[in-house]
Parts: structure tokens; C-alpha cells; sequence
């Protein structure tokens, strides 16, 4: 009899516990927690804090930043895509787990189709190509003819594996025929702050978290990867019309969450993401940051990063891009 009680006991705790994820009328009720799969310093920190005040400013609850960095975003949207499917735990995944990494890595430990649920497109901007202060290039058509001319001796700074500042790196090498290496580090940060040492000699950067640094005169940009000039950076040419025919890159953030998420958590949290971005605020923050504001519903957006993994499939495969 006490081992069928306990069984009860354990069947009725079961039923509550999968019940609850249906009782999302009150949602949110405490605190959310936005995993950042990389480490602090890239533009995710301030996406996230933006994201956070308009959370707290709507429901009354503060937002927990926490930052899970390894593996190019693999271990942060792998804690995700295994969290509990309630709308209090989310991902601030980019083009590198969410578009990238699946047609990289033969043994994903998730599976972004079956195992996430998109809820909003954050935000998109372009990368810049800059170079340490030391490279003597000082513009595209000089750096290409300095790296045929010196073969391997140019290498170049990521965000880590798969991520866009590394594909951004590859079709680069592959259009311009040249031979750089790629250096993977574990978020844009880090890998900020060795181009800045000179450590590594270029990085194709993300324009909101690098605009500082070129203002600033601490690193030089030769040329931005989108299809046409950013207004973070009038002046930069494009590198397609800086001499690389049919480059074009463009990053994005998005926020994700487990699936099985119920859809009215997941329309309320895309309502208050696009809500947030309509104020004032909303729009002179992306404007500040050189960066095209989220936009859509969360089926739109789950359509654009279905298109989006496509895309780079068909590039790692013409490239033979491996991982690393």
C-alpha cells in the first residue's frame, strides 16, 4: 500500500507539474532569466539590458542577464532548448546557434526546428571589417593584395565558431581568394581586446559594439558587410564596392525560447519586444547603436531564420567550411 501511495503521490506531482505549463494566464509572475551565450562585452549586454527595463517597466519583475559562453553559442542555447518551456527562461541567440551551427556540426546537442521556439527578431545590423593599426592596408584593395603577397600571415578574430563575425571572415576569403586564418575566441569582447593588442591583425566586427573603437581611432575600418553603407558609418565603403563582388553579410539577434512554450507567453513576449522598440527609446537606442530595430510576429520571424539556415548551409557547403 505505501509503495502504490507513493506512486499516486508521484503521478499526481507529474500531472501538476505538465499542468502548469498550460496555466500561463498570469505570465509573468517573477522574474525572467535571458541567457546570452557568449561572454559580456558584444552587443547582446545592451540588447539584453534594453530588453530588461522594458520588461520590468511592463510586468513590474527585473530580468536577469546571465551569460553561458562556450562551444560558439552551443552551450548557452543547449541550457535553452532544455529549460523548462514556461516563457521565464529565454534565449538571446544570434545567426551563429540559431542559423549556422546546424549545418557545421554533424553532433548538435539540439536541434533549433524541433527543439526552440522563436518568439521575436531582436535586432540586425552589419558587420565592419577593421584591422589593427599596425596593418599597413588602408583600404580593401590593399589589404587582399597584402594577404596574397603574405600568405597566412593575417589572421582574424571571431566571436567564436560558426558565429557571423566568422562566416563573415570565410566568404571573404572564399570571394577574395586569399588565405587568412580564422581565430575563434569565446564572445567579441575578448576578441576586441587582443585586435586592439595587435595580437590578432582583423576582425569582422559588429558594428554596434566596434563603432567606438573606430571613432576612437583604436582600430581602422576598411569596409562594412551589408549590401549597402551603414549609417553607423557613412564614410566606410561596402566591401563589395570596395572590390569584392557579391559580398554580403548581415547579424541579427533574436529571442528564443524552449519549445512547447505556450503561444500566448510567446504573443505576449513578442508584443512587448515590438511594443518596446515603437517608444522614443526604443527607436534612438538601435539608433545609437548603428542597428535596424526587431520587427514581425513570431511566425514571421521563425520563417526568416528558417530562410536564414538555408542560406548559410548553401555557404559552408560551397566553401567546405569545417569546423575547427
Amino acid at each position: 500500500m505505501k509503495s502504490f501511495a507513493r506512486i499516486v503521490i508521484a503521478a499526481a506531482a507529474l500531472f501538476c507539474s505538465f499542468s502548469s505549463f498550460g496555466q500561463s494566464g498570469d505570465f509573468p509572475n517573477r522574474p525572467i532569466t535571458i541567457i546570452i551565450p557568449s561572454a559580456p562585452g558584444g552587443v547582446s549586454d545592451g540588447v539584453a539590458r534594453f530588453f530588461g527595463q522594458a520588461f520590468q517597466k511592463a510586468w513590474g519583475h527585473t530580468t536577469v542577464v546571465d551569460f553561458r559562453p562556450g562551444a560558439g553559442g552551443i552551450v548557452g542555447t543547449q541550457y535553452v532548448a532544455k529549460s523548462r518551456p514556461d516563457g521565464y527562461t529565454l534565449l538571446l541567440g544570434n545567426i551563429g546557434p540559431l542559423a549556422v551551427a546546424p549545418s557545421l556540426n554533424s553532433n548538435m546537442p539540439y536541434d533549433p526546428q524541433k527543439d526552440l521556439a522563436p518568439v521575436a527578431l531582436a535586432i540586425s545590423f552589419g558587420n565592419v571589417l577593421m584591422v589593427n593599426n599596425n596593418v599597413p592596408a588602408k583600404d580593401i584593395k590593399e589589404l587582399i593584395k597584402y594577404a596574397k603577397e603574405n600568405p597566412k600571415k593575417l589572421n582574424f578574430a571571431s566571436a567564436g565558431i560558426g558565429q557571423s563575425q566568422h562566416l563573415s571572415g570565410e566568404m571573404f576569403k572564399l570571394l577574395a581568394d586569399v588565405d587568412i586564418t580564422h581565430v575563434p575566441y569565446r564572445g567579441t569582447g575578448p576578441a576586441t581586446t587582443d585586435l586592439i593588442a595587435g595580437q590578432v591583425q582583423m576582425m569582422f566586427g559588429n558594428i554596434p559594439s566596434g563603432k567606438q573603437f573606430i571613432e576612437a581611432g583604436r582600430l581602422r575600418a576598411l569596409g562594412v558587410t551589408g549590401p549597402k553603407r551603414d549609417r553607423a558609418l557613412p564614410n566606410v565603403p561596402t566591401i563589395e564596392e570596395a572590390g569584392v563582388p557579391g559580398y554580403n553579410v548581415t547579424s541579427w539577434l533574436a529571442i528564443v525560447a524552449p519549445a512547447n512554450t505556450p503561444k500566448d507567453v510567446i504573443a505576449r513576449l513578442n508584443a512587448e519586444i515590438m511594443k518596446a522598440w515603437a517608444t522614443p527609446e526604443g527607436r534612438q537606442f538601435a539608433e545609437s547603436i548603428g542597428a535596424e530595430a526587431g520587427r514581425g510576429s513570431a511566425e514571421e520571424f521563425g520563417q526568416f531564420m528558417l530562410s536564414e539556415r538555408e542560406k548559410w548551409r548553401d555557404v559552408i557547403t560551397r566553401a567546405n567550411i569545417k569546423p575547427e
